[in-house]
């Protein structure tokens, strides 16, 4: 107690010094204008780059990302501190407001994700699912092509996989953090890839935007999206041949003794109390309300996009409402279908809850979805504190144009790079390739050529690197929140591979910006992909991993 004390009061007299310096900053401007000083300024980058420091350093996801909103509050507002922090609270009130179809889709989903387990319906799923898939490597594929079957949305996607394949991986002994990397490694890769989903829409609409034809263009670029299939590729290899390294094969080397968790720190660990759940359930109990969940949800973003209300008498085709949809609104409709239809099923037609029963589950499955939602609305608001206030993306947009000229062929690979760097920071695909699309349009120009969609497979697919290997993405936090794995241990064991796969497709980039061969390019792409694996695996086979202490 004693030793807290002294190190409590340092702190405090501290904290006091700086508020004092801070407060007299504040009254000495008066009521000048205000002008921030750091807008599109490169310390505009600081609070995102702060967060994830302290984020990996400390293990503390909510301080860490309150802390680095703070920053940006205070630089914003030139360090006048009530300004500072009102920034930042009117900046999480407007980016929950914002974000809100996500926040009901979660709360949804975790009542689902509770019903299911209370049913038995998991249990009955996970026991079925052991006896047909019998090995860790399948366990692995099946998770993989779920995911891939599921590539319309990449919130939706994570939360379903995790949620569905969780009985399984824990069946085969599969650590937490490795579901959470095959999840999030397949869906976004996977969203980015495909025609008919609401990453083409985003990317299609940006592009529309500068002139060019927007899912034509989207097309054309993606075997030249070379982190995206090389991840989609690596995760294939990966479970074929059994390879881990890094901090993932310490957790897979602890789950094959038992441990899926590995740290202490398990928050999902008790999410579910196995004595209040059914042993009566059926595979049915699952599958059902997932196959609804599915159909509804797809049915939701088309209703958002006018796929359902005729617009001058015509009804839009599927790929032209995708276009126009809303993902969180059309993901939180979609979710309301499900509950109702759960709510029928299970006091209905199964006969197996009671309606008591079933209620309690409503409050479960928001407590199980508290750490996503605290840990998005703060990554919301560093976003919006980044880009919205101080202008990050204003930033870089000016020194990728000034130094676009010069590079010629080499700009795909510097283009790789810089999403790879804005979507780390930032936590947003979206917002990255927001910001890069126009750019690269206008510097190779609408008639470029193979060398634009070379340019723009670049871009979408640093977009996707930065946002994997991101603690503040929201994409990653929901990987972790589906896998029910810590949220730090998934950045840290994702991070070694995909900084693999960037190197590797850095290198292609480079290699397509000389030869723009789509056939040559891709070819060499793959099997300068799978060597750096079986390299990978013939050192890592040498060598055994410690047991990490629980």
């Amino acid at each position: 107690m004693q030793g807290t004390k002294r190190r409590i009061i340092p702190f405090i007299l501290a904290l006091a010094a700086i508020t004092g310096l801070l407060m007299t900053t504040a009254f000495a401007e008066g009521e000048a204008e205000y002008v921030s000083s750091f807008f599109a300024q490169p310390l505009s980058l600081l609070p995102p780059v702060l967060a994830i420091a302290l984020a990996l350093i400390t293990k503390e996801v909510y301080t860490s990302l309150f802390l680095g909103c703070l920053v940006g509050g205070f630089l914003y507002a030139n360090f006048n501190p009530v300004m500072a922090v009102t920034s930042v609270y009117d900046m999480i009130a407007a980016k929950v407001g914002d974000n809100m179809g996500i926040v009901v889709f979660l709360v949804s989903l975790g009542f689902i994700v509770v019903l299911m387990n209370r049913s038995g319906g998991s249990k009955a799923y996970g026991d079925w699912a052991k006896k047909v898939i019998k090995t860790r490597r399948g366990a692995l594929l099946a998770t993989m092509i779920l995911a891939i079957v599921l590539g319309v949305d990449d919130y939706f996607n994570n939360l379903t996989t995790g949620n569905v394949m969780r009985p399984v991986t824990d069946g085969h002994q599969i650590s937490r953090a490795k579901l959470a990397y095959m999840i999030d490694s397949t869906a976004a890769p996977v969203c980015i890839m495909m025609p008919i989903s609401s990453w083409a829409a985003a990317v299609s609409g940006v592009a529309e935007q500068v002139g060019v034809s927007g899912l034509q263009l989207f097309i054309s670029a993606i075997p030249w999206n070379y982190y995206a299939v090389l991840t989609i590729f690596t995760l294939i290899i990966l479970a074929v041949f059994d390879i881990d390294f890094g901090p993932m094969k310490v957790h897979e080397d602890n789950a094959k003794r038992g441990d899926i968790y590995t740290t202490p720190e398990r928050p999902y660990a008790d999410a579910d109390d196995e004595s209040k759940n059914s042993t009566n359930g059926k595979v049915i109990d699952l599958i059902i309300p997932v196959v609804v969940l599915i159909v509804s949800c797809v049915s939701g973003l088309l209703y958002t996009g006018g796929f359902f209300t005729p617009d001058s008498g015509t009804y839009l085709n599927v790929m032209d409402a995708f276009a126009n949809c809303t993902a969180a609104t059309g993901l939180m409709y979609g979710s309301f279908i499900v509950v109702i239809f759960c709510f029928l099923y299970f006091l209905i037609l199964r006969r197996s809850m009671s309606f008591v029963q079933v209620t309690d589950c409503i409050a479960e499955g928001f407590k199980v979805m508290v750490p996503a939602i605290l840990i998005l609305t703060f990554a919301w608001t560093i976003s919006g504190v980044t880009n919205d206030l101080l202008g990050a993306n204003v930033f870089v947009e000016q020194a990728m144009e000034s130094s676009a000229e010069s590079l010629a062929n080499f700009l795909p690979a510097v283009i790789f790079v810089v999403a790879c760097g804005l979507g780390f920071a930032t936590g947003t695909s979206w917002g990255t390739f927001g910001i890069l699309i126009p750019i690269v349009v206008s510097v190779f120009g609408t008639d470029a050529g193979t060398i634009l969609t070379v340019g723009l497979g670049a871009c979408l697919g640093g977009a996707v690197m930065g946002d994997h290997c991101s603690p503040i993405s929201d994409t990653t936090i929901l990987a972790s929140t589906g896998a029910q794995c810590y949220h730090i241990n998934h950045v840290n064991t994702q991070i070694p591979y995909a900084v693999t796969v960037a190197a590797v497709a850095f290198v292609n980039h480079i290699l397509a910006g000389l030869i723009q061969n789509v056939i040559i390019n891709f070819v060499i792409a793959l099997a300068s992909m799978f060597a750096v694996l079986m390299i990978i695996r013939a050192v890592t086979s040498k060598k055994s991993a410690p047991v990490a202490s629980k």
